[in-house]
């Protein structure tokens, strides 16, 4: 996280990882859309529509006299251009894994997960926040999240929500979430400032 004290801004990036398919992309444009912004997403995708680099956006929230700068990047699920993912985690202040509820697919977020500490080792969460979307909701079957929870090996203050990146359900108290972390989990003197 970058903060200008002089012009009283907070820059900070997010990342949304996960596994391939599972929503990330999806997440991010209902976001984008709720916001009024969707113009401001920008995707590198192949010719069949998934995202083969990254989507990146900007989002821009007024505090007071604080403007708070959200850089929101999406991480390729698909395992081609997994060397690519380790460039968009650079420099990320906070990580939303959006996991697939299907409980077919739960060793491919096991996978995922083993690979996102692997990129950080102990700074995940510690350093690092990570909020989970469970996402897919809607669609049947859906994994309970206490089979979830004990499949990626989580503690119990991990932070879950059950969204439905398609319908925009929770995809805004995920990103509020996850800016309350790593504005709250900063060194900042007077936090009250910048708003929670």
């Amino acid at each position: 996280m970058l903060i200008d004290w002089s012009q009283h801004i907070i820059q900070t990036k997010i990342v949304y990882y996960g596994p391939a398919m599972s929503g990330k992309t999806e997440s991010i444009r209902a976001l984008f859309k709720h916001l009024n912004i969707l113009s401001r997403l920008e995707s590198i995708e192949t010719t069949s529509g998934r995202t083969l680099f990254f989507d990146y956006g900007p989002i821009e929230l007024v505090h007071g006299d604080w403007i708070i700068q959200i850089h929101i990047w999406s991480a390729t699920g698909q395992d081609y251009y997994a060397e690519t993912r380790s460039t968009v985690l650079a420099g990320t202040d906070g990580i939303v894994f959006v996991a697939d509820s299907n409980p077919s697919l739960i060793h491919e977020n096991l996978r995922c997960w083993e690979e996102l500490k692997g990129f950080f080792g102990p700074q995940l969460s510690t350093n690092i926040p990570v909020v989970f979307a469970l996402n897919k909701r809607d669609l049947w079957p859906a994994i309970n999240q206490f089979d979830f929870v004990n499949a990626l090996e989580l503690n119990g203050t991990s932070l879950i929500f059950e969204t439905v990146a398609t319908q925009g359900t929770f995809v805004i108290e995920v990103l509020q979430e996850m800016l309350r972390n790593i504005l709250l989990g900063s060194n900042l003197a007077q936090p009250k400032k910048i708003g929670t």
